[in-house]
């Protein structure tokens, strides 16, 4: 069996033996007349192809495809090892004097490499383009679209490409070969018509491919704007539909150290009538970033980090944000949101986010403050200041929720901006073991003439929260509620604590308030003319209930007849408190809570005066007390 399949495999490789060797030789020949033939043509390409030729085959090139005139005022070098390659010094590329003689660019050094065949043969024909410290201007006109070229073969494609059947079509005399494009240390300047703005960008680097017109198109440009250098990846299959201003397929990402986005789906250069996709963007140090743009936010400096990611759909006249999942500092947060862009009207973000731990200061600041902070622009008529250029209206709900050092849980909340106002609602959420609402509101010339601040908090642990804020002194510790409103005619992020007016009420259950030893005061002050309120320090005063009203203004507290009920005494406060100083300036008295017991406890009156936590105590004699003996 083993000696028949030897047998057959010397049968087959038999002939193959005798005809390997011809076929060999044959290759080899057929190699060696290519090699030399190749040879032969880069040794005699020097005298058969003139430099005048190829250079005015370029000309003639990048007038066809910009429909500007180049001009060409160094000497040309023509190279024709590895590859034969043309290189032009001193390139201007401008309109006809006929037509304007407007300015394109000019281009250090430009060299492409060329067939050597069509040379030959009396065509040109160039890929393979560099471009060498290339200087261009380019126009964004009032339809947000790119004024490419003048009359070019690009311009001719671009307005002749069509969208069938899901695919970008061009007509074959409109269609022609790019291949790969360079550029190295160019600079681009793009003068926006719509907008005014000038957008510079040096030290650009770029590697383009683009094998033909009617094909896919893939970038990497590298360039620095306002000294901080910004990376575009560019891919799309329809690339003359995108520079048309037309919906095309679009995958985008833009690197830099301030900024990482990302986009893949439908957009246009235009317009956002028809955009579609997913995108996700990343700002890991906002103040770097709005210094870097030149723009200014008070108060931004708590929002550290920001990112999104999302599916983005266009929706009538604006934009949806589809399963969004935004991040500020380390809260994060789902939901949906929307952008509504109207001719003539302010643009208005709305929708809802839920969080499961957040901080309401950076959100705050990121939204409420000043939301389009930078120059103002003009809308419709005269000039709007900047905080009116965007309008919100955003729900927020939140498992556990920080403001500054209070902690709420179960948060429902609103945003609100509306031309010259700004309204933030907690309209529900657990605060303490109670209940807080509160309303902030700013007001009136770029939110510069202030704000007010109404907070209502009910039957909260007010012991608790003393120990969370380390206070210190004696303080009433019980459950109770408290309304405070405030506001001040300041910019909210400028007030300080003496530009602030309103008014308090605070009322509370049974409670103490430790530090207070009513016993040790009346003997303290039956034997003394003065003394510190840390004398009387030994116990605690129990009370059934309090009540204290203030009101706020000059940087003082002023306080109307605080009344704190115990079993068998009653303790009255009256009086001003510098707040910004601790300094204190009280009348009080301490009497039977029982009159019938009052010759048993005699009402004691007293100054407080000093700082606190530990101010002077001075006995305030009765009128119609009899005199010591």
């Amino acid at each position: 069996m083993g000696t028949s399949r030897h047998r057959r495999w010397r049968r087959k490789i038999g002939p193959v033996s005798r005809w390997l060797p011809t076929f060999a030789r044959f290759s080899t020949v057929l190699l060696l007349i290519a090699l030399g033939l190749f040879v032969a043509l880069r040794v005699a390409a020097p005298y058969l192809i003139s430099t005048g030729f190829v250079r005015s085959g370029i000309e003639d090139a990048l007038s066809k495809w910009t429909g500007y005139h180049a001009e060409i005022k160094g000497n040309p070098v023509l190279e024709f090892w590895p590859t034969p390659r043309i290189t032009l010094n001193q390139v201007t590329i401008r309109q006809p004097r006929e037509s304007g003689d407007k300015l394109l660019g000019s281009i250090e050094s430009l060299s492409a490499d060329f067939s050597l065949i069509d040379a030959l043969r009396g065509r040109t024909s160039f890929h393979e383009f560099n471009l060498l410290r290339p200087n261009l201007a380019l126009t964004r006109d009032e339809n947000g679209l790119i004024d490419w070229s003048y009359a070019g073969l690009l311009a001719r494609a671009i307005s002749g490409v069509r969208y069938e059947n899901g695919a970008e079509v061009l007509d074959p005399d409109l269609d022609a070969e790019i291949g790969a494009v360079t550029v190295e240390d160019g600079a681009l300047v793009v003068t926006d018509i719509r907008t005014g703005n000038i957008y510079h960008f040096d030290s650009v680097t770029a590697d383009i491919a683009w094998p033909r017109l009617s094909g896919a198109i893939s970038a990497v440009v590298i360039a620095r704007i306002n000294g901080e250098d910004l990376k575009v990846d560019y891919a799309s299959r329809q690339p003359l539909l995108a520079f048309a201003g037309r919906n095309a397929e679009t995958r985008t990402s833009i690197t830099s150290n301030l900024l990482t986005a990302h986009f893949q789906g439908i957009a246009s250069i235009a317009s956002i009538s028809a955009l579609s996709g997913n995108i996700n963007a990343t700002i890991p140090d906002m103040p770097a970033l709005l210094t870097w743009s030149g723009k200014s936010i008070p108060g931004i400096g708590t929002l550290k980090s920001a990112s999104l990611e999302s599916d983005i759909m266009s929706s009538g006249s604006g934009l949806r944000f589809n399963n969004l999942s935004l991040s500020l500092n380390d809260a994060s947060a789902t939901g949906v949101m929307d952008l509504f862009t109207q001719p003539g009207k302010r643009p208005k973000i709305g929708g809802t986010l839920a969080f499961d731990e957040m901080n309401l200061k950076p959100f705050l600041d990121a939204f409420a403050l000043r939301l389009a902070a930078g120059e103002a622009k003009e809308i419709s008529s005269g000039m709007s200041e900047p905080l009116q250029l965007l309008d919100v209206d955003v729900r927020l709900s939140a498992r556990r929720a920080q403001m500054g050092l209070f902690e709420l849980s179960d948060v429902g909340a609103s945003m609100i901006v509306a031309g010259g106002e700004a309204k933030f609602d907690i309209g529900d959420s657990q605060f303490e073991g109670g209940e807080m609402t509160a309303h902030l509101e700013a007001t009136k010339r770029d939110f510069d003439g202030g704000g007010k601040l109404q907070l209502s908090i009910r039957d909260a642990d007010f012991a608790a929260l003393a120990e969370r804020l380390q206070l210190k002194g004696p303080l009433p510790l019980a459950t109770g509620s408290l309304d405070l409103d405030l506001q001040s005619s300041k910019a909210i992020w400028t007030a300080g604590l003496g530009d602030v007016t309103g008014k308090l009420h605070f009322w509370t259950r049974e409670g103490t308030i430790p530090g207070i030893d009513a016993g040790a005061l009346r003997t303290q002050a039956a034997e003394k003319p003065f003394f510190p309120l840390s004398a009387a320090a030994s116990g605690a005063f129990s009370f059934d209930r309090l009540n204290l009203q203030a009101n706020f203004a000059n940087g003082s507290a002023e306080i109307h007849d605080a009344h704190i009920t115990g079993a068998t005494q009653t303790l009255t406060l009256s009086g001003v408190i510098t707040y910004q100083s601790n300094g204190l300036a009280l009348s009080g008295s301490l009497e039977a809570t029982d009159p019938a017991k009052a010759a048993e406890l005699p009402p004691l009156p007293f100054f407080v005066g000093g700082s606190w936590p530990n101010p002077v105590i001075s006995p305030v004699p009765l009128l119609n007390a009899p005199a010591k003996p």
